[in-house]
């Protein structure tokens, strides 16, 4: 299918763009952006050349199965933190001591973040749970 540029579209993509660009970087095109883009460019195709309503469909179907496979992503994701911190939480009680040694003590709590899995020692520092972390009894 052949897109020609209007100003509409044009438009339509400038401010999508810019909203992107103005928030994380992890954001994509929502379903809804997709469907009033894919208005958009019904509304300003070449009525002597028309969409190919097979094509339409199949871009649907797949923004569908992309959409569908950032969920099932995000599940997992969500799922992997909680199994971390499931795991994690073995070490309350237990010494640890970070990579580099310059940090141990007794973990009094552990939480996750977006950086990953921490612990809180009992004299109020923290440690990164992570490949070189040392866990004792």
């Amino acid at each position: 299918m052949t897109v020609t540029s209007t100003t509409a579209v044009t438009n339509a993509t400038s401010s999508s763009s810019s909203t992107s660009s103005s928030s994380s970087s992890t954001q994509t095109l929502g379903y809804d952006q997709f469907l009033t883009l894919l208005v958009t460019e019904m509304k300003y195709q070449d009525p002597t050349k028309p969409m190919d309503p097979t094509e339409t469909v199949s871009q649907l179907a797949s923004f569908s199965s992309v959409e569908q496979a950032v969920k099932t992503n995000a599940t997992l994701t969500s799922i992997l933190n909680s199994n971390l911190l499931t795991q994690a939480s073995s070490f309350i009680g237990k010494t640890v001591s970070s990579s580099d040694g310059s940090t141990s003590g007794v973990v009094a709590s552990v939480s996750t973040s977006s950086s990953g899995v921490t612990a809180t020692l009992t004299n109020g520092a923290t440690i990164a749970l992570g490949s070189g972390v040392t866990v004792s009894e």
